[in-house]
């Protein structure tokens, strides 16, 4: 009895005897092995649900919004397409620099999220994503798409890229910032967007157009337009931290037509793309498809503001993304229809 309550030794070997120095010497180093590769098991699990919050956090899916546009662009500048080591630098770049851009605005705003009964549940408020890991995860992004940037020095020898790709992250990362002092946060993160169709044709053909200026614009009026609408869902919210959204400054009234009026900025600058591009001082590389697509976007938009006439808050904020998307998709299938058939061709009788 009193023997089974001796606490054995972790390297004791049975039937007795006292285990010899090198014996004790190897158990201890397979005890120390076992114990790190569990701890290095279990780190592994934590970065791994931290990177599937982060993902969570900067709602990847969101890159849908611009990355058409971006897309039809490149079709534009190099038609019908560029090279296959382009299109992939390009689509790595816009990825790197869109995650970069909404970490940031995930860290910046994580005090404001906290407040706000709709985003408290989210990954950094709710404790799920540390703040820190954030941050790193975003300036690793940032860091990324300086790098990706200046590979089109070798790919392309295209420095213009690589110059720029720093002074494009300052302007992501600002509108962070800008809710907290200007009313035009909005048409910020417009710009936002709207420079990735320009810094596109920048990329592909070193140096800069009308057409994607114009394609940027209507992005960043879309965009603009849109982001107005969304902020509907925290007006009070807004109100009481002092941000400068649209709703919250002048109403909601007054919002429905600031946004319809961003929107109708949005057909005028993309018709003037069109216009541009369709031969006007120039070899024509759009057609009747895009023009066609520019045409089902206008009804969509017109569509969407008379259905918030009779929608709340929060079933807008349901139909907000497959809307949106759904408008940058038909432009990117109208240029690619263009790029298909030919510029030229006239595709309804």
């Amino acid at each position: 009895m009193r023997q089974s309550l001796v606490r054995q030794h972790p390297f004791a070997i049975s039937g007795g005897g006292s285990p010899g120095p090198l014996r004790v010497k190897a158990d201890f180093r397979r005890c120390a092995a076992g114990q790190e590769t569990r701890r290095a098991g279990s780190g592994v699990v934590v970065l791994a649900r931290q990177l599937v919050e982060f993902g969570r956090t900067i709602r990847f899916s969101h890159s849908l919004f611009a990355l058409p546009f971006a897309l039809g662009t490149a079709l534009l500048a190099e038609p019908p397409c560029p090279d296959g080591w382009s299109m992939a630098l390009l689509v790595a770049c816009m990825v790197a620099a869109r995650t970069a851009a909404m970490g940031m605005n995930r860290v910046a705003d994580v005090l404001l999220d906290a407040r706000n009964p709709r985003t408290v549940g989210w990954s950094i408020p709710a404790g799920r994503l540390s703040r820190r890991t954030a941050l790193a995860l975003t300036i690793l992004s940032g860091a990324a798409f300086i790098g990706l940037a200046w590979l089109f020095a070798v790919l392309r020898e295209n420095v213009w890229p690589g110059l720029l790709a720093p002074a494009f992250l300052v302007v992501l990362f600002g509108y962070s910032w800008t809710k907290r002092v200007t009313v035009l946060t909005h048409w910020f993160l417009g710009l936002c967007l709207g420079l990735s169709p320009v810094g596109v044709w920048i990329a592909l053909r070193a140096e800069l157009d009308l057409l994607p200026i114009l394609i940027g614009a209507g992005v960043l009026f879309w965009t603009a337009g849109f982001d107005i609408l969304y902020a509907f869902q925290d007006v009070e919210v807004d109100r009481r931290d002092g941000l400068h959204s649209v709703p919250a400054r002048l109403g909601l009234r007054a919002a429905r037509w600031v946004s319809r009026g961003s929107h109708l900025a949005t057909v005028i600058f993309l018709a003037g793309a069109v216009l541009c591009g369709s031969g006007y001082g120039r070899t024509a590389v759009v057609g009747e498809a895009s023009g066609f697509a520019l045409e089902v976007i206008a009804l969509m938009l017109l569509i969407q503001h008379i259905r918030l006439r009779r929608a709340d808050a929060e079933r807008l904020a349901a139909a907000f993304f497959p809307m949106n998307v759904a408008v940058s998709m038909i432009w990117l299938a109208g240029v690619v229809v263009d790029m298909v058939a030919g510029p030229g061709v006239r595709l309804l009788p």
